[in-house]
């Protein structure tokens, strides 16, 4: 009789910490989103990349909507600083359907540099095919990476001062 309580109380001690185990992974995802977000924001495309592809299969599954368009900007625009414009135009694009979907999904200024640089990609597939934009995504990806060279940064577009 002893062993089925056992196993009873061993079993709700389980499902009690579930909900914290599970908490706890959702608070990993949210802070690599953020890490990913400080990486972009100090130029470390790269480093930010890295978070972004490791994060990719779990944005659907754990992240609100407006996380999935937050994610899909900054993964698409550092995409694009390192040169794998269509990568940038695909999550670009579903930022874009993201915030149409909703309003208040990106800040103001984010939507501004979005539709800019995602106007910008479909006007290159537009005039000249999409051919072009995996041309410069097979170059960026035979450049060195940055840590490579001693003191130049990575052929990237340069960010303005008031973009994160």
């Amino acid at each position: 009789m002893r062993a089925p309580r056992a196993v009873l109380g061993q079993s709700l001690c389980l499902a009690s910490l579930a909900p914290a185990v599970s908490l706890t992974a959702c608070q990993t995802f949210h802070t690599d989103l953020e890490r990913s977000q400080r990486a972009f924001e100090h130029a470390d495309y790269e480093r930010a990349l890295a978070i972004f592809r490791e994060l990719e299969p779990e944005v659907t599954v754990r992240f609100s909507l407006q996380e999935q368009a937050q994610y899909a900007y900054l993964r698409g625009m550092t995409d694009y600083r390192v040169g794998y414009k269509v990568d940038a135009r695909h999550w670009l694009a579903v930022a874009h359907a993201l915030d149409e979907s909703s309003a208040n999904m990106l800040p103001k200024d984010w939507k501004g540099r979005l539709k800019d640089t995602l106007g910008e990609l479909n006007e290159q597939v537009y005039s000249s095919g999409i051919e072009t934009l995996a041309e410069s995504q097979e170059a960026a990806a035979k450049a060195p990476p940055a840590s490579a060279s001693t003191d130049k940064k990575p052929a990237a577009k340069p960010k303005s001062e008031d973009e994160p």
